[in-house]
This record gives structure tokens, C-alpha cells and sequence, in this order.
């Protein structure tokens, strides 16, 4: 929002609320008094859809706020893009007809593993879209140092050590797609030599970082329902995108590939970043499953409906696909149906392999880059 624009929102909001709608205002909580005068003139419009409000994850200043916006606004996270949305999965594979019951899936994907790496370093930000690899790494790593200089002040609304949140996320990277608490990221950065911070801070700065929109745990599934062993509780480490991550281990593709190993984690972390997409395209959301007895799914996506399904992601190798499909079954048979609405839509394993098919025993196995909503 313009120097110009800013001096209208403090002498007359109002009249830069005039225009075909919906009008779209950014970076809104600039002026935020324009929040109050949208919402007198929601009052007096009476009418749906009038206006967008978009901008940063740099809250408003709250005083200058009077209104909650309780029964006026709707809220929508703005993540990433998808594969799909930035063009790389074909589409082919539709998550909405497997739910609805279709089962002759069928697809073929050309992305290969030194593009998904490329993807992974690269991320969902449009900015870094179609552009050479090199310029999408810096401008990643842009706006990562931009986080840690500046907004994780605004945030905290107190002075940090950009240094000691460095490590603390070059910590964080490296236990990305596993359920680490606390202690463990702890132990990750006393590994790097820096053992200084205490958990309250870590704690702060988590939050923080959670506020900000670069981190978001993958919470454990718990519907209404009885499983034969305990489930565990602890959510699992991802970020917003998993290129943040790659940014602050100062990663490449080149990297990537080196470590197939982590590239596994970082995929899975790419896959949750997708399905995350998808599933509120579809509404929904995406949890994760364990239990004490070793099985796990690495996402479960439930929708609002009661449907839901079952996935465990897999970079590629048939060993791998077998497994995480036997994963699958093997939770499916500890649920309690007679508490559910019925067994999964579905259960499928994500890869980075090329083709799309339904297995033998019910189990599809698809390809990341041919999944839409």
C-alpha cells in the first residue's frame, strides 16, 4: 500500500472502499483502521463477497483495531502452490473421484527425482515460478533472511538473536517429518555446537515462528472412534514449505539428491505441503497417524463429511511401495469400524515414480505430480 493510499486510509477510509467488487485490498494491515470501516460498510451494504483483504503474516497493530469481524469476515490461510497450481502435476489423478468411489485411476508422471529436488529447494512461491533454479534459491533465502532480521521482532515485539533463530531453524530442518519434541531439537542444536538456549525461548520462538506461517506441525488424527492399540499424541515437524528448510542448511538440488535418505523426508514434507492444499480445496484437512504398536500413515485426510483416507509417502524403490502399503492395510485392520462412519475411501501410497495404478489388494499407488484435488 502506497504512501498516498496510507494518508487517505487515516483522513477517510471510506473512500477507498468505493469500486466494483469485490476489490481487493493488500497489505491492509498496513492501514488498519480500514478493517473497522469495511466492516461498517459490510453493515450497510448487507451483501456477500464485497471485499478481499490480503497481506503479510506481520499482524496489525490491535489498537488501532476496534471490531473483531466476528460475522463479517471469513478467514483463509494463503499457502504455497501446489504442483498443481504451479503446473508441474498433471492433474491426472483426482483425489474428489477417488472419494466419491472411482477406482479406475490411471496416470503418468514425467517429473523424475532431480525435479522434485528441484521443486523441494525451490518451493510454491509464485515468485519462484518458471524461473532458473539459481534465482528461485536466492530469492528463498531472501525472504528467510527477511524473516529472521525483521519479522521475528514484530512478531515477538521484542529484541531476538537473528543468530540463535538460525540455529534454532537449521535445528528444526533437520528433524522435519518426524514428531521430535522439544529435547530433540535441543540436542540438534547443542550438535551444532550450540547448546545456549533454554526451552522457554525455544518455546517463544516457536510460536512465533508458527504466527509467522513458516512452521505447521501435522497434528495427530483422533476421530471419534476406538482403536485396538493406544495412538500417540505428538504432532510431526513440517514447515509452510519444505524450501525454507532447505534454505537454512543452505541446500541445493544438488544436495538434495546427494542424501536420498533425507530427500525421503523432505519429499514427505512436500507431499503434506500439497494434500494440506487440497484438502481444504475439497473440505477438509490432513492429520497423521501412529500408534505405540510402530504403524503409521503419514497423512490422513478427513473430510468435514466423515470420509476420509489413508496415505503413506514414499520417494520411490518397490521395497519402500510395498511397505508403506502394508503400513496401510495394517491400520486399517486395528480401526474399529462400528465407531466409524465405515472403512477408509481409500489408501494410497504417494511416490516420486512415474506411473499411477491401483494395486492387486486395493492399495493405489500414485505419482505426487499427477494428484489435484
Amino acid at each position: 500500500m502506497g504512501r498516498q493510499f496510507r494518508l487517505m486510509a487515516d483522513a477517510d477510509p471510506s473512500l477507498l472502499l468505493k469500486g466494483d467488487t469485490p476489490l481487493l485490498v493488500d497489505e491492509w494491515q498496513v492501514a488498519p483502521e480500514l478493517w473497522d470501516a469495511i466492516r461498517n460498510e459490510l453493515d450497510n451494504r448487507n451483501e456477500l463477497g464485497q471485499f478481499l483483504l490480503t497481506g503479510s503474516s506481520v499482524p496489525p497493530d490491535r489498537g488501532r483495531i476496534m471490531h473483531s469481524g466476528a460475522g463479517r469476515f471469513s478467514r483463509f490461510v494463503m499457502r504455497p502452490m501446489s504442483l498443481f497450481e504451479s503446473g508441474e502435476s498433471n492433474g491426472e489423478v483426482s483425489l474428489s473421484a477417488m472419494f466419491d468411489g472411482y477406482d479406475g485411476i490411471s496416470g503418468r508422471s514425467d517429473m523424475g527425482l532431480p525435479e522434485y529436488a528441484e521443486a523441494i529447494c525451490r518451493g510454491g512461491w509464485p515468485q519462484t515460478i518458471g524461473r532458473d533454479i539459481r534465482v528461485g534459491l536466492r530469492l528463498v533465502r531472501s525472504f528467510c533472511e527477511q524473516l529472521v532480521e525483521s519479522d521475528m521482532e514484530k512478531m515477538l515485539h521484542v529484541a531476538h538473536d537473528p543468530e540463535r533463530v538460525r540455529k534454532l531453524l537449521r535445528a528444526y530442518a533437520r528433524v522435519v517429518s518426524t514428531p521430535a519434541q522439544t529435547p530433540a531439537i535441543l540436542k540438534a542444536m547443542r550438535d551444532a555446537d550450540d547448546g545456549t538456549m533454554g526451552r522457554n525461548t525455544i518455546h517463544d520462538y516457536l510460536n512465533a515462528l508458527r504466527s509467522l506461517f513458516i512452521i505447521e506441525e501435522l497434528p495427530c488424527w483422533h476421530p471419534d472412534f476406538r482403536s485396538r492399540v493406544t495412538l500417540m499424541t505428538t504432532d510431526k515437524r513440517h514447515f509452510v514449505d519444505p524450501s525454507i528448510g532447505c534454505a537454512f542448511l543452505s541446500l541445493s538440488p544438488k544436495n538434495v539428491l546427494d542424501d536420498l535418505n533425507g530427500m525421503g523426508c523432505l519429499f514427505e514434507s512436500l507431499a503434506v505441503r500439497d494434500l494440506r492444499v487440497y484438502a481444504e480445496a475439497l473440505e477438509g484437512r490432513v492429520f497423521q497417524y501412529r500408534d505405540k504398536s510402530g504403524l503409521e500413515a503419514d497423512a490422513v485426510m478427513h473430510l468435514d463429511d466423515g470420509r476420509y483416507a489413508l496415505f503413506e509417502m514414499k520417494l520411490f524403490s518397490e521395497d519402500n511401495i510395498e511397505e508403506g502399503a502394508r503400513h496401510l492395510k495394517a491400520i486399517t485392520a486395528n480401526l474399529d469400524m462400528s465407531k466409524m462412519r465405515g472403512g477408509p475411501s481409500f489408501l494410497a501410497v504417494v511416490t516420486g515414480t512415474n506411473f499411477a495404478y491401483r494395486r492387486t489388494d486395493g492399495v493405489y499407488v500414485i505419482p505426487l505430480s499427477c494428484l489435484r484435488p
